[in-house]
């Protein structure tokens, strides 16, 4: 193995024990999640879809009257639910169309435990609620990949496009 290799081998495996690290300290809220969208379960599809392009996210939070979280109305529930069953969206409330008792974390809970969510249960987007189950906010599979990022941002960020010499990393040269 020639010096390069060493230096990079090195390089791979102190960036490997800081995510690792991250994984298992770094909580949810140092991934900046959104201010949630909340709607009564009686506010309609259309309501929901006209918040959630207005405010570019991809879901709303139907909450009670007393704000406690009651379900999750997403993008795919627009596509399933609404549009692939051919519902009007004008006059179908959420309640007939959301995603009931949805599971919640805090912001105090760990990074690893939303990955888990997402990868083992297929969520993409998930609620933040405190401790009287009320929205606090929103974290996504979009907000998990920029904390990815941000762990090693000169191995992410300095990447040309499309360099096929990066899949071998061994091949390349020093110079």
């Amino acid at each position: 193995m020639g010096e390069f290799e060493d230096e990079y081998a090195a390089a791979l495996e102190s960036d490997l024990r800081e995510v690792r690290g991250a994984l298992v300290n770094d909580t949810i809220a140092l991934l900046g999640p959104a201010a949630p969208i909340c709607l009564g379960e009686s506010a309609t599809v259309e309501q929901a879809v006209e918040a959630m392009l207005e405010r570019r996210q991809a879901a709303v939070l139907v909450t009670d009257a007393d704000g406690r979280l009651l379900g999750i109305f997403t993008e795919r529930d627009v596509l399933n639910r609404v549009v692939g069953r051919g519902l009007d969206a004008g006059a179908t409330a959420l309640r007939l169309v959301m995603t009931p008792r949805p599971e919640a974390l805090t912001a105090r809970d760990r990074v690893a435990y939303a990955i888990h969510c997402m990868s083992v249960a297929g969520y993409r987007t998930i609620p933040l609620v405190d401790a009287a189950q009320r929205p606090i906010g929103i974290v996504t599979v979009s907000d998990v990949i920029r904390w990815l990022a941000s762990l090693f941002p000169e191995a992410v960020l300095n990447l040309p496009p499309g360099d096929a010499r990066l899949k071998r990393p061994q091949d390349l040269d020093a110079g």
